[in-house]
């Protein structure tokens, strides 16, 4: 009978399972795919949405080689094969190839990428697999093959092909020199020209990018639309993100539409096509009152921004293959507090500067350096904290810093408070303690540069920006 068990091969991720079959002088039972145990022994959720069945009627039948656009789970019903997997997929293990003896008590495991073949050694074998997309003529014609008779991966068939049934399509599949490798599912960038979308733009060269022009979030039938299913990463850089207007009765509406409605169909696309979602929130989901906040602190918003970006996050945390970034104080392209004090400063401005809010800056190019490195590493899944290092600032003292770094006394910034600042002035009320704990990120192999690092190069940039 044996136990469940796992063994991995040398095709990175294909993975081989003994299944324990269970006989009497009835028959035998055995759990062909049990979702639970086989998780807990490293099989990826496969998430199956089809099942299917291949009857081969007499020893010697042979199938392949097929790379499919999805990944599968085989298993046998009824007879004996020798399987054979070569990976077709791009990078390093192109051409790598495992063979396998199989019968009832085993399953395998086969990413999207790694083509699938077997012979038949016994008559009337049944073979069964899930996959976790549904067949189309479209998907058809994402597959990738390899003749049978390849000679530079020689798969040993028990039976020489000469004598084998082969199909004539199968027979006509290219030899390895002649395919083209199997692309990873390309990234696509939602939101593309806000200040974040052009930071990871420049991170992503290769990837898809839509801006609202392209990708109406807030329209249900552009969104039923998009063709989801090209794509392995969703990257949602867009959001409602004026604090002040949302607190108005046509902002809330919109505010409401971008940041939740629209991220509620976000996150059903990517369910259903198997997409990891990044999601990029505020510290505006808290109201400030801990002086730092961890990735798993209550969320606890103030205003309409921070109700919807914390409606947003729920949304997202249902999803399980996500990452929920979680910022402040962003610093990108176009206008920023930034650009602005260092303006002031230039000019000969004496500006008084809010004293009495607290955290950390952080500027879009570490946000989006931050994003890659999560998903190049692979780092678990969930949420994670990302802004500059170092001491925790107020926006007086940020600004002070800006001035010295412009030629100008720290001395010329004055300090106020929110109270004064906001005198006269519709505005969201603003959490008092938004600095953010990084341990996590930390954790995971990024360090973020401290907030004084970052503004020396930001500023940096900028004047040999200006000068060229």
């Amino acid at each position: 009978m044996g136990e469940l068990a796992v063994h991995t091969t040398p095709i990175p991720g294909l993975l081989v399972f003994d299944l324990p079959v269970y006989g009497d002088d009835r028959g035998w039972f055995k759990e062909n795919w049990q979702r639970e145990k086989m998780l807990a022994l490293g099989l990826p959720d496969l998430e199956p949405v089809q099942n299917n069945m291949s009857f081969n009627a007499e020893r010697g039948a042979t199938r392949g080689l097929h790379a499919e656009p999805w990944d599968k789970l085989i298993g046998l019903a009824h007879g004996r094969i020798m399987g054979a997997w070569v990976d077709l997929r791009e990078g390093p293990s192109f051409g790598t190839t495992f063979t396998l003896d199989m019968g009832i008590d085993k399953a395998v495991y086969v990413p999207r990428g790694v083509a699938n073949g077997y012979q038949a050694l016994e008559d009337d074998t049944v073979y069964s697999y899930l996959v976790n997309d549904h067949w189309s003529p479209e998907a058809r014609s994402q597959y990738t093959y390899l003749n049978l008779a390849d000679e530079t991966v020689n798969v040993p068939w028990p039976i020489p092909l000469a004598e084998a049934t082969i199909s004539a399509a199968d027979a006509a599949h290219p030899r390895l020199a002649d395919v083209v490798p199997m692309k990873p599912r390309p990234t696509l960038i939602v939101g593309a020209n806000g200040q974040l979308g052009l930071a990871l733009r420049a991170v992503y060269p290769d990837a898809d990018a839509v801006d609202v022009a392209e990708l109406d979030l807030t329209d249900a039938a552009a969104v039923a639309a998009f063709p989801w299913g090209r794509y392995g990463t969703i990257i949602n850089a867009a959001a409602y993100t004026a604090v002040d207007a949302a607190e108005t009765a046509e902002g809330r509406v919109a505010c409401w539409a971008i940041n939740v409605t629209a991220v509620g169909r976000l996150v059903e696309a990517a369910r259903a096509h198997r997409a990891t979602l990044v999601h990029v929130s505020s510290d505006y989901v808290f109201d400030g009152t801990a002086e730092v906040h961890g990735e798993d602190e209550p969320l606890s918003p103030l205003g309409v921004y921070g109700q919807t970006k914390a409606a947003g996050d729920a949304l997202v945390g249902l999803l399980p293959r996500h990452y929920l970034i979680r910022t402040s104080w962003v610093i990108g392209e176009g206008r920023n507090f930034v650009r602005t004090m260092a303006d002031l400063a230039a000019r000969g401005v004496a500006p008084s500067v809010v004293a009495d809010q607290y955290g950390r800056l952080t500027f879009t190019s570490d946000l989006a350096a931050a994003i890659r490195h999560l998903l190049d590493t692979g780092a678990p899944f969930g949420t994670y904290n990302v802004t500059c290092d170092g001491p925790v600032l107020s926006w007086h003292q940020i600004a002070q810093r800006v001035f010295e770094l412009s030629g100008r006394s720290a001395s010329d910034v004055a300090a106020t408070t929110t109270e004064a600042y906001g005198a006269g002035k519709v505005l969201a009320p603003r959490p008092r303690h938004s600095a953010l704990r990084l341990d996590r990120i930390k954790a995971v192999g990024f360090t973020p540069p401290t907030t004084d690092e970052a503004l020396v190069a930001y500023l940096a940039a900028e004047r040999a920006a200006s000068r060229g």
